[in-house]
């Protein structure tokens, strides 16, 4: 019995929450391997390590002195290093890190020394053997992620080990060139190492007791997902649930290894996954800052090609669309506003010469609502009471999509209605469960 566990950055802040952690994986023999975090938030006011290497590293690229900053990051190491008693010193790693600053290595290599740090402070702390990620996350040159000799490396590697400690977030091409996923990538390294050593569970370690069905920023005390399966859990993840990274969940779906969303400040509470929901939705989740593009011309559904025509002006100006709902005369393409905003002009010059529109009207400060649950399937009438409970709050719908498997229902309102519009869902569903 295998398994692997990650713990997040708040997990790892202090000295204080390292012992936790150590505790945690030492109550459970079956907790070989680690993978760790930066150093997050102590506190609301504090600031994450990454944060504060990407700070320093933009002060080595303008060639300015970055030695004060990088002096304050390594003091937040050492305070953890002596919080924990350890004979443990950084100093040379220091000196390589500022060699490498001054040689302009990147602000990749920069942003995974927070876990490159931490990894090799948490296997002297267990007594594990550390394993720098950048020997065995591989990533292509041109930067995308290669699974199949990730997968090869990897299971080679910790096969030969009986425990051991693989840095969350980055890797590096076979040149040795130092690459990270976006941000929260530490989930995926650990459900990477699941699939490498074949465990039989991925623990991620976290500030929350499992999946809520709600921010708890917006909602007060939201339930919790008893049971999410991997669909659901990517659908939620994508649209802005922060718990787990959206990509995390393929290695682990492939080869059949269950995810636990664990609490470090409450490690008896438990959530895993399967079974029936325990209300029609599973949860609800999203993001602001949309851009909704509208393509009217008479008669388009009868044009061979359009869709393509207008979404080829997107590929060209390298900007992703989200959803794009449709109908006889008009389509609606929703992108990111921060991509959308800089290429506007040259994306509607683009739209214009490839398709012939008869307008184009763009409405900014969008957000997008997904509804996620494997219950809505089986149950009449989801649209329309989420429909029904925007409209008593008040909330003006500027889209809805559903998508053909029906597990999820995308809701497109204004910005200043995003917190209106999940609470009053939240409400109908759970709250009130009419």
């Amino acid at each position: 019995m295998i398994k692997v566990v990650k713990f997040g950055g708040s997990s790892l802040a202090s000295a204080t929450q390292f012992a936790k952690v150590g505790n945690i994986i030492k109550a459970d023999p079956e907790r070989k391997f680690v993978v760790p975090s930066a150093p997050g938030k102590r506190n609301s006011k504090d600031t994450k390590v990454t944060d504060m290497l990407y700070a320093c590293y933009d002060l080595a690229e303008a060639e300015k002195d970055f030695s004060k900053e990088l002096k304050k990051i390594k003091e937040r190491y050492e305070a953890i290093i002596n919080g924990l008693h350890l004979t443990l010193s950084l100093d040379d790693e220091f000196k390589i890190i500022e060699e490498n600053f001054k040689k302009k290595a990147g602000s990749q290599y920069a942003a995974s020394r927070g876990e490159y740090l931490n990894g090799i402070i948490m296997a002297n702390y267990l007594g594990y053997d550390f394993v720098d990620s950048a020997e065995v996350i591989i990533f292509n040159e041109d930067g995308s992620f290669d699974a199949d000799t990730t997968d090869k490396l990897l299971g080679e590697r910790l096969s030969k080990l009986e425990n051991a400690v693989v840095p969350g977030f980055y890797g590096a091409t076979l040149g040795g060139v130092v690459k990270t996923f976006s941000r929260g990538g530490s989930d995926i390294t650990g459900s990477l190492v699941s699939k490498a050593v074949h465990a039989t569970a991925y623990e991620n370690w976290t500030d929350v007791s499992g999946f809520l069905i709600a921010d708890p920023r917006i909602i007060d005390n939201p339930k919790p997902i008893k049971v999410i399966t991997y669909r659901e859990l990517r659908e939620l993840s994508y649209m802005g649930a922060s718990v787990l990274h959206e990509d995390s969940v393929f290695p682990v779906r492939k080869a059949g290894i269950p995810i636990n969303i664990r609490n470090t400040n409450a490690p008896d509470d438990v959530e895993s996954t399967c079974h029936h929901p325990a209300y029609t939705i599973t949860g609800i989740a999203g993001k602001k800052g949309f851009v909704s593009v509208n393509i009217d011309k008479d008669m388009m559904n009868a044009e061979v090609g359009f869709g393509r025509k207008v979404l080829s002006a997107f590929e060209e100006n390298g900007i992703n669309f989200e959803h794009m709902p449709s109908g006889i005369d008009t389509m609606t393409v929703f992108v990111h506003e921060p991509e959308f905003a800089a290429k506007e002009q040259a994306v509607i010059s683009a739209i214009n010469r490839n398709a012939h529109p008869d307008s184009i009207e763009i409405e900014a400060d969008l957000a997008l609502i997904a509804v996620v649950g494997r219950g809505m399937k089986s149950t009449r009438g989801t649209a329309g009471r989420i429909f029904s409970a925007l409209a008593h709050a008040n909330v003006n719908v500027k889209m809805i999509d559903q998508g053909s498997s029906e597990l999820n229902i995308i809701i497109g309102v204004s910005d200043n209605d995003f917190d209106t519009a999940i609470k009053a869902i939240y409400d109908i569903f759970v709250t009130t469960q009419l």
